[in-house]
This record gives structure tokens, sequence and C-alpha cells, in this order.
């Protein structure tokens, strides 16, 4: 099954590679190692918000999507899949 995902994923995610390219520049600089532990932060938290919103879509299209068509099996096991990897996320 193709996802299809919201525009505010692809916003968000233009966001943070503009923020990891900032702490590569940062890095290059030779900025204080604190300086880049706060970046490094506010970026994870970022990507951690987008996981969020993709599950999120996951559960209202994707998982909706195989129940109504039948294919529970399918998409309960597809569904711990990607709770599965979401928990990997800190």
């Amino acid at each position: 099954m193709e996802c299809k995902h919201s525009s505010g994923v692809t916003q968000r995610l233009a966001r943070i590679a503009g923020q990891v390219n900032g702490i590569r520049d940062m890095v290059e600089e030779g900025r204080p190692c604190d300086d880049l532990l706060v970046q490094l932060s506010s970026a994870s938290s970022a990507l951690t918000q987008v996981a969020r919103l993709i599950m999120a879509e996951h559960l209202e299209h994707c998982v909706l999507a195989g129940f109504e068509t039948g294919d529970r099996e399918t998409t309960v096991e597809n569904l711990k899949k990607a709770l599965e990897q979401f928990s990997k996320m800190k």
C-alpha cells in the first residue's frame, strides 16, 4: 500500500535538514560543545515530532484502509512493525 503524507511532514523535514546543515556549519566553525548539544537536542526533538505525525497518519489512513478492505491480518502485522520502529525513537 502506498502511503501519502501531509505537506506538514515535508515541511518539517525541510526545516530539520536546515537545522542539520546549520549544526554542521557550527562544527566547522568550532563552536562550543554546549551550543552544538542544544542544537542537536532540538533537531532530535523535531525528528521525534515528525515520527509522531507519520504514526498518526499511518493510523488514520493505512490502518483504517486496511480494516475497511478486510485485510486485517496484514494490517495488524504492519501496525506492529510500525509500533516497533516508533518505539525505538528516543
